[in-house]
């Protein structure tokens, strides 16, 4: 006998799909009579106050919520403590009972995992791909999942009574200049220190490479004439300063790159639920969800390919010296 085939839209029964387009324009119609713009359109309608959402305050600064052993502690510092302790008890779950068919939490982990490390080896080789992967892969997870659970609903609702104003207990660690900044540096220190430790002091010949033109300056003074050499030992000793800002500058584009990615995703959520409550935001919640992890990606994939070419011996620099 041949099998009746079941009718449905997008594998839902006809009517479980009609209650869900049902609740749907619920939603939208609620959301946008309880909105701003609804309230000027049809100023005659009055909504709840529970369907409301007040007008977004967004401010940069991190306000100081207590201090620790005199140390002042932001409301973004405990956002990232509470990813680290996420990410701790995620490796815990994992990692306490691995089976050799894994279930779909270890199986994720592990692709996830394995994906960065594939991603190490591809780029910085074998060996150099074992020995970065730790630090990238802690990069990008820390970057990702501070993004990632700044977007679960009531993280930034929580408020706190400080010095006479209502802020946010909790708020995402990225939208502090001060956190991607502090992972600025520790990338930059990361670069240069395997770069100085797989090289020497021949690393910072990229820095501070005067030889050439006090050799042929001193051979001017003998009375040989090597206008090429000054020329040349000048030109070195630029492109020096040129790699020394550019290293520096490195830490600024970092920083803002990721600090200013994530601010504005944060503000857009914000104006977007106040416009239009319970709805309009869901479609952004999907974007902010790629876009933080293509900043993890860009900012561990940065790091990764920088400290790959700072381990990279330069054989072109040592012939022509």
């Amino acid at each position: 006998m041949a099998e009746t085939k079941r009718k449905g839209c997008l594998g839902c029964s006809f009517p479980i799909f009609i209650g869900i387009v049902i609740v749907f324009l619920a939603l939208v119609v609620t959301g946008f009579l309880a909105g701003p713009i609804g309230q000027k359109l049809i100023p005659g309608i009055s909504m709840p106050g529970w369907l409301t959402v007040p007008r977004p305050d967004p401010h940069l600064p991190a306000p100081v919520v207590f201090h620790l052993l005199g140390l002042p502690i932001s409301n973004s510092v405990i956002g990232g403590w509470i990813t680290v302790v996420v990410l701790v008890a995620l490796s815990w779950a994992v990692t306490r009972r691995m089976k050799l068919v894994p279930g779909r939490l270890q199986a994720a982990f592990e692709f996830l995992l394995g994906w960065i490390f594939d991603l190490c080896k591809s780029i910085a080789g074998e060996e150099n791909g074992r020995r970065f992967f730790p630090v990238i892969c802690t990069i990008f997870l820390f970057v990702a999942f501070n993004a990632w659970l700044s977007l679960i609903p009531g993280f930034g609702s929580i408020e706190a009574h400080i010095n006479g104003h209502e802020y946010e207990l909790l708020r995402g660690a990225n939208t502090d200049v001060n956190t991607p900044l502090a992972i600025a540096l520790i990338s930059f220190i990361f670069v240069e220190f395997y770069g100085l430790k797989a090289l020497g002091v021949r690393y910072l010949r990229k820095f501070v490479n005067p030889g050439q033109f006090f050799h042929s300056l001193g051979q001017l003074f003998r009375g040989k004439i090597n206008i090429m050499g000054v020329f040349s030992g000048a030109i070195d000793i630029f492109v020096g300063v040129l790699e020394t800002l550019s290293e520096l500058i490195r830490i600024v584009s970092f920083t803002f790159r990721l600090f200013g990615n994530m601010t504005a995703g944060e503000i857009l959520l914000l104006i977007a639920a106040f416009l239009v409550p319970w709805v309009l935001a869901l479609p952004f919640y999907g974007l902010e969800l790629l876009v933080g992890f293509v900043q993890a990606l860009i900012f561990s994939g940065l790091t990764l390919v920088f400290v790959t070419m700072a381990v990279a011996p330069h054989e072109h620099e040592a012939e022509s010296h």
